[in-house]
């Protein structure tokens, strides 16, 4: 992992040292991970239900004391910048953090920083009122409660978002809320209280004001979890991907976030964040598939030879450590693009590393299954999990063909603009 670098572009410093409090926080998630997570991942598993019937999924004890112990060291809500509800990192400070916890499947909900619980609280934090946050953000925050975010939908192309079906509609004080949702992570959770609907509200404004965002809780008459979706024959247990029927919902009109129309608005706060977090977490899921690859390849042997010096191993391990090293790379410079001008000075850079780091990890992670053989296409090994989640993130929050056709336009109109110079 980086452990400070900086570069030096057109007269500006990339300066991705850490600061003395990052640094120590870094150390003591790391030594968290090590001595208590990663011992615990076995017994987190067997304390599973198993299956896809979700109603009968429960939250592992196991999980409750890690985050109790997580809460105790003072390693939680790393992710937040705001010193008042978190630790008060800046993007480029929480990326190593975010890549450590990438390692494990179960690090990020320890330390109170998993999705889509971290964008759901960003987004009340930032537009949220003082009667949401108060109902809603507080318990996210002490890890009492989960949370869904509901946008995508089954009968419309989601990667354009304006294709939305599903209606907020304002009727007096109320919002009727009608439509059916699906990919919601975390609406099987059983300590899901409360979703983010993101529905139609006034169809003939433009075309990015038309939608709103609504705190709808998971009780509300009219909401029916309708089934958890397989991801590659996997229910991601015990958070799941529900697919979700809104028939009728009615909330009070206070619910709705910012106010009428600002449904896109928020969207755009909420993603560039939870990119950086992703792409971070699959650097450190790519380093340690990478590790289990260096380590079969030194012990195995075949036709006389370790693996390692076998035929174009040595390639292969080398390429994914180039990778590996250049997605960290773009992943922390769009980091330190956001921390120096906002989401959308740089929504090229949050959109590159969108398109690299799943690939990368993909890349990393099917080259050491297949340095393991049979092994690595068995549970033995988390190695078919880890594929299953890095081909997944190259559609969520925006399929890979999105985010090229932006950076296109964007550097089309760059370039068109006669401002050649690299950006910086």
């Amino acid at each position: 992992m980086l452990g400070a670098a900086t570069i030096q572009r057109v007269g500006v410093a990339m300066d991705f040292a850490h600061s003395s409090i990052a640094a120590r926080t870094i150390q003591e998630v790391r030594e968290f991970l090590v001595e208590r997570i990663e011992p615990a991942e076995a017994r987190y598993e067997a304390e599973l239900a198993g299956g896809g019937d979700w109603t009968s999924w429960r939250q592992p004890p196991t999980m409750e004391r890690l985050k109790a112990e997580a809460r105790d060291a003072g390693l939680w809500n790393l992710f937040f910048p705001d010193p008042t509800h978190g630790a008060g990192h800046t993007n480029v400070e929480y990326a190593p953090v975010a890549e450590i916890t990438g390692r494990s499947f179960i690090a990020a909900e320890v330390f109170n920083c998993n999705a889509p619980d971290t964008g759901n609280m960003e987004v009340l934090a930032m537009y949220g009122s003082v009667d949401q946050q108060r109902a809603w953000l507080a318990p996210l925050m002490t890890g009492e409660i989960r949370s869904a975010f509901c946008m995508t939908e089954p009968d419309v192309a989601s990667s354009d978002a304006t294709n939305m079906r599903a209606t907020a509609i304002v009727e007096g004080d109320e919002v009727v809320i009608n439509g059916r949702k699906w990919w919601s992570t975390g609406i099987g959770h059983p300590n899901c209280r409360l979703i983010i609907f993101m529905g139609l509200t006034d169809p003939d404004a433009d075309p990015h004001r038309r939608h709103s965002m609504v705190v709808v809780p998971i009780d509300s008459p009219g909401v029916r979890i309708e089934r958890m979706l397989s991801m590659f024959g996997a229910f991601d247990e015990p958070f799941g991907h529900g697919e979700v029927t809104f028939t009728d919902v009615r909330v009070p009109v206070s619910n709705i976030i910012a106010g009428p129309g600002r449904g896109f608005e928020i969207a755009q706060g909420r993603l560039g964040p939870g990119r950086i977090h992703h792409c971070m977490r699959m650097i450190g899921m790519a380093e340690r598939a990478l590790e289990l690859m260096c380590r079969r390849a030194a012990e195995r042997t075949a036709f006389g030879k370790p693996l390692a010096r076998l035929g174009g191993n040595a390639d292969v391990i080398a390429n994914s450590r180039i990778a590996i090293d250049q997605a960290r790379l773009l992943t922390l410079r769009a980091a330190w693009m956001m921390d120096r001008v906002g989401v959308k000075g740089a929504m090229s850079e949050i959109s590159q590393i969108k398109v690299v780091a799943p690939a990368v990890a993909q890349q990393v992670v099917d080259a050491a299954i297949q340095m393991h053989g049979g092994l690595g296409m068995s549970d033995e090994i988390p190695l078919t999990r880890m594929h299953a989640w890095a081909r997944a993130l190259r559609i969520a929050d925006g399929p890979d063909e999105v985010h090229r056709a932006l950076i296109a336009k964007l550097e089309l109109r760059r370039q068109e603009s006669g401002n050649t110079a690299p950006r910086h």
